[in-house]
């Protein structure tokens, strides 16, 4: 197994597009996890599968193929050969994501998976609970944090980017939820390892994060 950066925090705190760039600008292999239980998320929609039917949705996980392609330079998300990197932001899908990330059986097949992915290659891999759980002795464990109306503006970037506008309080609150979902299921909650270096990103620049975090494995310490 390769290096593995791992890279954890609530939803909006920046991770996706800052682990994007660190995988670029280190060499290293991006795996997107929270892209992955979007996924799920997307095809139980799909198929009318209410998402408190565990063992549907589980199904749903276990029967699905997910590909991560770099495709000018933009990162994509392939579920059964279809390009779903638009679909799985919608808003449809980010209210339901966080109950489905929530079943067991789908949480253990699906950190599985990301085990398998980062086996051969150098690895920068975030979500909620990779330095907790998929991989509690990667090297670098970072944990990235902010305030929520700072991740608010985020998300709802994120949406525009995708054809939605949303209500700012909206998003606040859709924030606030998750975290508590996140942080206080059963199952591999969302927290900080207790080796894991914290960047609150309330106040950084985009570029200030990234530079941060190479700097971090590169001089393999603060």
């Amino acid at each position: 197994m390769g290096t593995i950066v791992a890279i954890d925090g609530p939803a909006g705190s920046g991770k996706s597009s800052t682990a994007k760039l660190v995988a670029k600008g280190l060499g290293f292999v991006y795996i997107d996890t929270g892209a992955m239980y979007r996924a799920v998320t997307l095809q139980t929609i799909k198929k009318n599968i209410d998402v408190k039917n565990i063992d549907e949705v589980t199904k749903v996980a276990t029967e699905m193929n997910i590909e991560f392609k770099w495709i000018d330079g933009e990162h994509h998300t392939f579920v059964d050969g279809e390009d779903v990197s638009r679909k799985i932001r919608t808003t449809e899908v980010a209210e339901l994501v966080s109950p489905v990330s929530t079943i067991p059986a789908v949480r253990e097949y699906l950190a599985e998976l990301q085990r398998k992915m980062a086996k051969e290659d150098n690895v920068v891999m975030e979500g909620r609970d990779i330095g907790t759980n998929v991989f509690p002795e990667a090297e670098f464990k970072i944990f990235m944090k902010a305030d929520v109306r700072v991740r608010a503006q985020r998300r709802i970037a994120d949406y525009q980017k995708v054809g939605q506008e949303i209500d700012f309080e909206q998003i606040v609150e859709e924030l606030k939820r998750r975290d508590k979902i996140d942080s206080s299921r059963k199952h591999s909650p969302l927290k900080k390892a207790d080796d894991a270096i914290e960047i609150d990103t309330t106040c950084l620049k985009f570029e200030e994060q990234v530079e941060k975090i190479i700097k971090i494995v590169k001089e393999g310490s603060f």
